[in-house]
């Protein structure tokens, strides 16, 4: 039995608006998966599998360490007790936590119920708790104890022994499956306690292409003795990675390094435009290339930006790319921004 309500975010279909049938220069930027090892190592996202017993926050410092990386990041808390998918950012990928957090989870998980309830009780009250719920966190949170709104995509139920249940359940990040369990038993009058737990996704990386801390380990012995990239390169996925499920607007290449300075994305800039892309939401601003530039608000609806001749498209707020990959843009010995 499967309960739904909409569609987790990487699960959304989109199809690309073209404003302005552009191609991008080979002269500058890459292709993200041909980009030299030596850039992956100093800025990547590595997809773990997160042991139980570490922090969330030892994983993180572990490949800092082996990495020698200036700052490493996690897309999202596990507690200690928790094994599973954690996303590790890198120096300036980190800048990407928060677009990973906010691209929702998925868990299985046991919920040990402490009375007998027939199946159809139990079916109803899974149905209950799909769709949007009301969540006070756990005492023992790192957050504020206020009362918030999460999404439950999707609960499946798995298998049930007797008072053990095994389900599989698709959120919005930021939801606490022990609450949900506590709050199931609540409703079903019986009690309900998470007995284990464990992250199958997190934003767009999946338990399937996760990797432990010994692969990297070794990843790394073969590349420092040998040379040998390819076991490496499976590991370090290139920042784009991090955005896979977030609305993408395509901008042209004498745009990009304007946005690089902190510049807005005027719609002169647009090339191609994803159609899930909102206005008020989050967009991820990319080169025809499928480079990341930066992390923005959108200003207009995806058709808007198709049909404007002009305006701020979106308003950028964290920017990826380094600065000088792609040319400025200069008039009269002044550089002149245009987006």
């Amino acid at each position: 039995m499967i309960a739904e309500f909409a569609k987790p975010p990487w699960e959304t279909e989109r199809r690309l608006l073209v404003r302005i049938d552009a191609e991008s220069s080979p002269e500058h930027g890459e292709d993200p998966y041909k980009r030299p090892i030596e850039k992956l190592l100093k800025t990547c996202i590595l997809n773990i599998d997160k042991p139980r017993g570490p922090t969330s926050h030892e994983i993180a410092f572990t490949v800092k360490e082996l990495l020698d990386a200036e700052r490493a990041g996690h897309g999202g808390t596990l507690d200690p007790a928790v094994s599973g998918v954690l996303p590790i950012l890198v120096n300036d990928a980190t800048k990407c936590a928060g677009a990973v957090m906010k691209g929702g989870k998925e868990y299985v998980c046991i919920m040990r119920l402490h009375g007998d309830v027939s199946d159809d009780q139990l079916e109803e009250a899974i149905k209950f708790f799909t769709g949007d719920i009301y969540q006070v966190p756990p005492v023992r949170s790192s957050v504020a104890r206020t009362l918030r709104v999460r999404t439950i995509y999707r609960i499946e139920l798995l298998e049930r022994d007797g008072r053990n249940v095994l389900m599989k359940v698709a959120c919005s990040g930021g939801t606490y499956i022990r609450k949900l369990c506590h709050d199931i038993g609540l409703y079903l009058g019986c009690g309900a306690h998470m007995q284990e737990l464990r992250r199958t996704r997190a934003g767009p990386f999946t338990e399937d292409e996760s990797h432990t801390l010994l692969d990297i380990y070794s990843a790394l012995r073969d590349y420092r003795e040998s040379g040998a990239e390819e076991p490496l390169r499976r590991i370090l996925r290139p920042v784009e990675e991090a955005v896979k499920h977030m609305p993408k607007i395509y901008v042209l290449d004498t745009a990009v390094d304007a946005i690089c300075h902190g510049a807005n994305l005027a719609v002169a800039g647009v090339a191609r435009v994803e159609d899930s892309v909102k206005r008020g939401e989050a967009a991820a601003i990319m080169t025809l290339k499928g480079e990341l530039v930066a992390l923005a608000e959108a200003r207009m609806n995806a058709e808007e930006m198709i049909k404007a001749s002009h305006g701020i498209a979106a308003k950028t707020e964290r920017v990826i790319m380094e600065r000088g990959t792609y040319p400025p843009i200069w008039k009269g010995g002044r550089r002149r921004v245009r987006t």
